[in-house]
């Protein structure tokens, strides 16, 4: 190989190995200006209460997630509660918007959840490496008027009509203060294929040493609208019976 193709190589491993270390470096300063990693790593499980902003309404929910997978939401209408992306440790349900029973997810739905089962709890970045997650220093970028960094996170990939893909969020990280302020995906499948969807969390407040966002605005990238959430309190390793996330069967 001739010295110059040489040099060219070792450039562009130079330069990868760089982007990753910034890329961690970011990260790293994430959990140190939230709480730091031993208190994200000794969190077992959380539950959130909010109120979810529709046009002139307000919504109570409830949101709980544990370390094992375990997950559950509701939101109440009326009187009737509403059950969403509900996980016994199994099973995958939620309430069908039509008929307002409960209903299970189908198979590809239920084994996509499985694959990154408990991948996002607490944070999709804490001990990334160790659950297949990769990350990627994409440079910075302005949106709505602050300057953040752009880190690409590439998961354990999924299946979309029985053919495997590619499993991505962006996450764009404030430069001063390193905390994520808007995650990006795009939509895999159903009515929305296609479409990227835009979760902006803002209003950081402390809870028990760790900084969890209070404001979470979530709607299709450039769309007006969307649904915002107002957290009133966020617990943690809260006591949670497993009949919270069973599925009634025979209703």
């Amino acid at each position: 190989m001739k010295m110059k193709s040489i040099l060219t190589v070792m450039a562009i491993v130079f330069a990868l190995a760089a982007q990753a270390q910034s890329a961690d470096e970011i990260i790293e300063k994430y959990f140190e200006n939230t709480g730091g990693k031993a208190k994200w790593e000794a969190v077992q499980g959380l539950k959130y209460t909010a109120k979810v902003k529709i046009q002139t309404m307000e919504l109570p929910m409830t949101m709980i997630q544990l370390k094992d997978g375990r997950q559950t939401s509701s939101v109440s209408v009326q009187g009737m509660e509403f059950r969403q992306e509900v996980f016994d440790g199994n099973t995958l349900w939620g309430t069908n918007q039509m008929t307002m029973k409960p209903e299970k997810s189908d198979a590809e739905a239920t084994a996509n959840y499985k694959v990154n089962l408990g991948g996002d709890f607490p944070s999709p970045f804490l001990d990334y490496k160790k659950k297949g997650f990769k990350v990627e220093l994409l440079g910075k970028e302005t949106v709505d008027g602050s300057e953040t960094f752009k880190i690409k996170l590439t998961k354990k990939p999924i299946k979309v009509d029985g053919k495997e893909t590619e499993n991505v969020e962006f996450h764009y990280f404030d430069t001063e203060n390193f905390v994520p302020l808007i995650v990006e995906n795009e939509l895999k499948s159903g009515p929305g294929k296609g479409t990227v969807m835009q979760n902006k969390l803002s209003d950081y407040q402390d809870v028990n040493g760790l900084l969890f966002p209070f404001s979470l605005t979530v709607g299709a990238k450039g769309q007006p609208g969307g649904q915002n959430l107002v957290f009133s309190a966020v617990e943690l390793n809260p006591k949670v019976e497993a009949s919270a996330f069973a599925f009634p069967e025979g209703k």
